[in-house]
């Protein structure tokens, strides 16, 4: 099998910043046809409006997803640019603190619609859309689409501080298996990639400002180091692709080893 995704067209959001813009950006330069997704419109056109210009398999739109207008929207303006729909990822993503013992604290609601039902809403009407051109148009020997979800091993972690975002992911890995269960009728394969520190920009202004902190994410980790955004990346790209073919409903975890470590040391003998 092939780990190839040229010339099939993926929806990437969140794909403005972090590891959603690494994911889009690998994908285009794997010869994807790519639709760069985000709310943040303003960073979409100062990034990527050379390349739209430039690189015929290079769009963006700029929108918030969720409203259900502008995921009508969204898919009208991918078609428009690259007729079909191959693979969605599901990159956008946001993680505050939360205090769990604050009756006012919203963010665990906040995290839910974001994390969870926004990308849920967009499955959904992929998914429909993924099946309707199979029927029309269908491709012989390949799967009628992949959707890619982006999960955390805060999913297996329990922090009081995360509460909101290790709920919402661990909801995004149940999503995950429930739609891969209802689409694989349909030959659409949902997958989800659950990724540990990863070297984006917002960790990398972290780290500058907590040296200490590097030293405890590589201590915490058994290959010793922070991920890079290319390796989850290309985590994604293999699930999106034939390579996955019989691969469905799984959370592949990219985090060198961390959720293998027990907190609590061995007794000395």
């Amino acid at each position: 099998m092939s780990y190839s995704i040229e010339g099939r067209t993926a929806i990437v959001t969140g794909a403005a910043h972090g590891l959603g813009r690494a994911i889009a950006r690998h994908f285009a330069d794997q010869g994807a046809n790519v639709m760069f997704v985000d709310r943040d419109e303003a960073a979409l056109e100062h990034e990527l409006a050379d390349a739209a210009e430039k690189e015929p398999n290079i769009r963006f739109f700029g929108g918030d997803l969720r409203q259900k207008l502008t995921v009508a929207n969204l898919l009208s303006a991918t078609i428009d640019a690259f007729e079909r729909i191959d693979i969605l990822v599901n990159a956008s993503r946001q993680c505050t603190t939360t205090d769990p013992l604050a009756t006012d604290d919203d963010s665990v609601a906040e995290m839910l619609e974001q994390n969870l039902f926004t990308s849920l809403r967009l499955a959904q009407a992929v998914a429909r859309r993924m099946i309707a051109q199979a029927e029309r148009d269908p491709v012989e020997g390949r799967a009628h689409g992949a959707i890619v979800n982006l999960s955390s091993i805060a999913a297996q972690r329990s922090q009081p501080e995360l509460m909101g975002f290790s709920i919402a992911t661990a909801a995004v890995d149940q999503m995950t298996r429930s739609l891969a269960l209802a689409l694989a009728p349909h030959h659409i394969r949902v997958n989800s990639v659950a990724f540990g520190s990863v070297m984006s920009a917002s960790l990398q202004a972290q780290i500058r400002e907590n040296a200490e902190w590097r030293a405890d994410i590589r201590s915490h980790t058994p290959l010793g180091r922070i991920a890079q955004p290319s390796e989850v990346a290309e985590a994604a790209q293999f699930l999106a692709s034939d390579a996955a073919a019989f691969l469905t409903g799984q959370v592949l975890t990219v985090d060198g080893g961390r959720t293998l470590l027990d907190a609590v040391a061995a007794p000395a003998h």
